[in-house]
């Protein structure tokens, strides 16, 4: 028995020292691109900025504040932008995730005397990285346009707690959604409807001013229990059970995107 769990002791130190190699490796490639962070935070800072200075006069006016309602406008936005670039940095890791497995870097990793799941690991934990680096940016521009939460030291290590959780589950989809494109294009358009599930539910407007259909589906996809709970830590709103739909929704894509990818990957052949 003794031998038994010393072989299992051994091959968990071997999985975790070759994840970390692995992680190195995509934070390297972070330092050398550092316009991967720029890129994750340019399309939700983009959307920030339209949504708030063109339209959040309008849109914010039946949620009170001054300045016609842009000042309440932006704090109620910037959840479903922060959820926003979740999603766009997802999609950058399927890119990059596509683009070791089309050009031979994986194949080559099979060769190697290192545990399978440490290259998969390692793309996860780099996206980890970077993802919250780009809310960092987001928000930091956030800050800049107006947005002001009302979130103490708790609160804010909560809302991490959360972004990392479903950070985690998009990352592991993605990568799994990554393995099955048969090229880079393929793998950036599969990830395209993540960008669009933050609009299409609570993240831009409420889903009460919604039509019934489009209200039915906002209300139960996963974005809107993790945009409500994400503005419920940062702004003081409302939570109710969206915590516990959104801590089941990471969990479920998690470990299915995480068995997905696992099959997946042990299954291609060695070239």
């Amino acid at each position: 028995m003794s031998a038994v769990s010393g072989s299992v002791s051994t091959a968990v130190s071997h999985a975790f020292a070759d994840s970390a190699t692995m992680l190195r490796r995509q934070l390297r490639h972070m330092l050398r691109y550092p316009t991967l962070i720029l890129t994750a935070a340019g399309v939700p800072v983009v959307f920030l900025l339209l949504f708030v200075y063109v339209l959040g006069g309008i849109l914010g006016t039946g949620l009170g504040g001054p300045s016609g309602g842009r000042d309440a406008y932006v704090n109620y936005v910037v959840p479903g932008v922060i959820l926003m670039t979740v999603a766009t940095a997802a999609q950058g890791t399927a890119i990059s995730v596509a683009i070791d497995m089309t050009e031979g870097i994986v194949a080559r990793f099979r060769t190697m005397a290192i545990a399978r799941v440490s290259v998969l690991t390692g793309h996860v934990l780099g996206s980890l990285i970077q993802t919250l680096l780009s809310i960092a940016a987001v928000i930091g521009v956030a800050l800049l346009v107006g947005f002001e939460p009302t979130a103490d030291f708790g609160e804010w290590l909560g809302a991490i707690g959360v972004l990392v959780m479903i950070i985690l589950a998009l990352t592991w989809l993605s990568v799994a959604l990554a393995m099955v494109a048969k090229s880079v294009a393929t793998a950036s358009n599969m990830l395209t409807p993540l960008m669009i599930l933050p609009m299409m539910g609570s993240g831009f407007v409420p889903t009460d001013s919604m039509p019934a259909g489009l209200k039915w589906f906002a209300d139960y996809q996963p974005f809107t229990p993790f945009i409500e709970t994400l503005r419920g830590l940062l702004m003081g709103t409302p939570i109710g059970n969206s915590a516990i739909l959104a801590t089941g929704w990471c969990a479920l894509i998690s470990l299915g995107g995480y068995l997905w990818a696992k099959k997946l990957y042990n299954r291609e052949p060695t070239k």
